[in-house]
C-alpha cells in the first residue's frame, strides 16, 4: 500500500471517528442517561416518578437559590440538586393522551427545549442594599434563611443560605425546602437525609402543581380532639402542599366532599349516632379517614401529681363503626421491653437532685418490619400508652396491613390498669413479656360496606334529603388507617413554643413519628405511588479524617498521578504499535 493510500485511509478513519463522536454528542443532548452502579440505586428514579414526568401538561421552571460559595459538605447538596434536576429533565415528556399531545411529544423530542427548565441564583450576590431588599422579598414569600455551620478538616464555616427551590407551572408555584434540618442529627446526617429526599420533594411539588387547587385536609372537632398547638409542626410542614382546617361534625348534615382527608386525632368525648353516620357516608362516597385513637385515658402527666393513677375508657362509642370496617381497638395498654426512657429523681446531692433515666415500657419504640411504601426507610416510631388492634372479618373483602407492631418482647394489661412508678424499682421479668408483634396501627384498603345498611333512621333520611343526596351502602375502592395511639401525631409544646413532631423531650432525640404520619397521609391521598421515592436511603460511609491526613500523599498519587500514568503508557504503547505496523 502506498504512502498516499495509507495517509488517505488514516484521514478517512479520523473523519469517521470524529463524525461518530459528534453524532453521539448531539444524540446525548437529547437523551440524558447514566449507569447507576450504587448499592442503594441512588441515581435511579423510581417508576412512579418516571410516569409522572412522562405525562406533563407543560414546562416546569425551577429557580434554585443555591448558587455561590459553600462549605464542602453543602456543595454536595448543591451538586446533588443539579444532578436530580438533570435526571428529571432526561425523563420529562409531554403526555400523549390525544393527537395534539402526540404532536407536542414528537416536537419536544426533536427540539432542544426541555419540559424541566432550571436556573441557579445567588441570594448573597450584589450590594448590601440589593441583598437586604432581596431578603425582604424572600421573607414575604416565606423563604427564611438558615445559618449553617459545617465542620470539616479545615475548621468550622458559617454562612446564611436559602436552601430552597421554587417550582413554577402555569402561574402556580410551590416552594421546596431542600434542607431536612432535624434536631438530634449531626450535620452530615442532615445533608445525607436532605439529598435522599430530593426526588420525593421534587416529584411531589410537580404533582401538586398539576392540581388546579390544593387538596383539603380537615381535623375533626367537637369531640375533645387535640388542639391546634399540638398539631402545628405537622401542619407547618404540609401547608405548602395542602389546605388545612377544622371541621365540626355537628355543623353540617354531611362531611363535605371538598374535604379529601379527615383526621380524627385523639378524641376524648362520645361520637353521636349522627356523627358516626356522617363519617360512614363520607367513607362510602370515597372520603379518606385517618383514625388516631386512645381507647384508655393514660397520661404520664397524671403521675406527676399523684402516686398512682387508674386508667378508664374514653366514651368514644366508635367500636361498632371500626369493627364493621375490619378492626377492633382493645381496652388495654401494650408494654414493650423495646421502649424509650423517662427521667426520675433518685436522690439529692449538695442540694441538687440526682436524675437517672429508666426504661418506660408504656412508651414502645416500634421498628418498622415491612417494605410497605409507608414504612420503607422509616426511622423508629415512638408511641405513648398504645392499645392493641385486632383485625376482624368484614362483609366485603378488605385488605388489612399491619403498619406498626410491638417487638417480640411485649405484653398487654387490660383495663383497669393501676399506673405508678413502682414498676421502675425492679428489673423487668422477661417471662411476662412473651407476646410478639402486637398490631398497633393497621391500614385498610378495599370497598367498605356501610354500618347503616338497613338501619337508616327517619332523621338520617330527612338530613340526606335536605341536601339532595341519597344513602350509599358501599364505597368505591378506598383507604383508611387506624392507629391505636392518639399521641403519635402530637408535637411537644413547652414554654419556648412548639417543638418538632417526633422529638422526645426526655431523651432529646428525634423519632420517625412525623415521617410516619406524613407518609400515611400521602399514601391515603395519592394512589400514584410517589411515596416510594421517600423511602430512598443512602448509607453513610464516613471518611477517617485522621487516616486521610496521615496518608494524604499516597491518596493524591493514587487519584491523580496513577490515572495520568495509565493514559501516558497507553499513548506510548499506541504510538509504538502504529509506528511498528506502518513501518512494516
Amino acid at each position: 500500500m502506498s504512502k498516499n493510500s495509507k495517509r488517505n485511509q488514516s484521514i478517512t478513519q479520523l473523519v469517521l471517528f470524529t463524525g461518530i463522536l459528534v453524532f453521539l454528542n448531539v444524540l446525548g443532548s437529547f437523551f440524558f442517561t447514566r449507569v447507576d452502579l450504587t448499592e442503594e440505586n441512588r441515581y435511579t428514579l423510581t417508576k412512579p416518578t418516571v410516569e409522572l414526568l412522562k405525562n406533563l401538561d407543560g414546562p416546569v421552571f425551577v429557580r434554585v437559590l443555591l448558587e455561590g460559595e459553600f462549605p464542602a459538605g453543602f456543595k454536595r447538596l448543591q451538586r446533588s440538586t443539579r444532578e436530580m434536576l438533570d435526571d428529571f429533565r432526561g425523563q420529562a415528556r409531554p403526555k400523549r393522551d390525544s393527537t395534539e399531545g402526540a404532536l407536542k411529544y414528537w416536537a419536544h423530542v426533536f427540539s432542544s427545549e426541555s419540559f424541566i427548565q432550571y436556573e441557579y441564583s445567588d441570594p448573597n450576590e450584589g450590594s448590601i442594599e440589593e441583598i437586604n431588599q432581596r431578603r425582604e422579598e424572600f421573607r414575604k414569600e416565606g423563604l427564611v434563611p438558615t445559618l449553617f455551620r459545617l465542620k470539616d478538616v479545615e475548621g468550622t464555616e458559617e454562612k446564611f443560605i436559602f436552601p430552597y427551590a421554587v417550582f413554577s407551572y402555569k402561574g402556580r408555584q410551590v416552594v421546596v425546602n431542600l434542607l431536612e434540618n432535624q434536631p438530634g442529627y449531626s450535620q452530615d446526617e442532615v445533608l445525607v437525609n436532605s439529598i435522599d429526599m430530593l426526588e420525593y420533594k421534587f416529584a411531589s411539588a410537580i404533582q401538586k402543581l398539576q392540581l388546579e387547587q390544593k387538596q383539603v385536609i380537615a381535623f375533626a372537632a367537637g369531640q375533645g380532639e387535640a388542639g391546634d398547638q399540638s398539631t402545628r409542626d405537622l401542619v407547618s410542614d404540609l401547608r405548602p402542599f395542602y389546605d388545612f382546617g377544622r371541621f365540626f361534625l355537628d355543623s353540617s348534615f354531611v362531611i363535605p366532599p371538598q374535604i379529601d382527608l379527615l383526621i380524627i386525632a385523639k378524641p376524648t368525648e362520645k361520637f353521636s349516632e349522627q356523627d358516626k353516620f356522617k363519617i360512614d357516608q363520607y367513607v362510602m362516597n370515597g372520603g379518606k379517614v385517618l383514625f388516631l385513637l386512645d381507647r384508655l385515658q393514660a397520661e404520664l402527666d397524671s403521675l406527676r401529681t399523684s402516686v398512682s393513677f387508674v386508667t378508664h375508657e374514653y366514651p368514644l362509642d366508635l367500636d361498632d363503626l371500626l369493627f364493621h370496617y375490619g378492626v377492633r381497638i382493645e381496652p388495654n395498654l401494650v408494654l414493650d421491653l423495646q421502649c424509650s426512657q423517662i427521667p426520675q429523681v433518685v436522690g439529692n446531692q449538695g442540694g441538687n437532685p440526682q436524675i437517672e433515666f429508666f426504661d418506660w415500657f408504656y412508651h414502645p419504640i416500634v421498628i418498622p418490619q415491612t417494605d410497605h411504601p409507608i414504612l420503607k426507610g422509616l426511622k423508629n416510631v415512638n408511641l405513648f400508652f398504645p392499645n392493641s388492634i385486632d383485625t376482624v372479618r368484614t362483609k366485603t373483602p378488605i385488605k388489612k396491613t399491619v403498619l406498626l407492631a410491638s417487638s417480640n418482647y411485649s405484653r398487654e394489661q387490660f383495663n383497669p390498669v393501676r399506673l405508678n412508678f413502682e414498676i421502675l424499682r425492679y428489673d423487668p421479668d422477661p417471662t411476662k413479656f412473651t407476646k410478639k408483634q402486637i398490631p398497633l396501627a393497621v391500614l385498610l384498603e378495599g370497598e367498605f360496606s356501610s354500618l347503616y345498611e338497613n338501619r337508616v333512621t327517619t332523621e338520617m333520611e330527612e338530613g340526606l334529603r335536605e341536601i339532595g343526596t341519597a344513602f350509599k351502602g358501599q364505597s368505591p375502592p378506598n383507604r383508611m388507617a387506624v392507629v391505636a395511639d392518639g399521641d403519635v401525631i402530637l408535637n411537644p409544646v413547652s414554654n419556648q413554643g412548639v417543638m418538632p413532631l417526633g422529638y422526645n423531650v426526655f431523651e432529646r432525640k428525634m423519632y420517625g413519628n412525623k415521617e410516619f404520619i406524613i407518609n400515611t397521609i400521602e399514601y391515603l391521598l395519592h394512589e400514584d405511588g410517589l411515596i416510594e421515592a421517600r423511602g430512598k436511603k443512602t448509607e453513610m460511609r464516613p471518611i477517617d479524617t485522621v487516616q486521610a491526613s496521615a496518608h494524604q500523599l499516597r491518596w493524591q498519587l493514587l487519584n491523580i498521578a496513577l490515572p495520568l500514568l495509565v493514559v501516558l503508557l497507553f499513548g506510548l504503547g499506541f504510538f509504538f504499535w502504529r509506528q511498528r505496523k506502518y513501518a512494516s
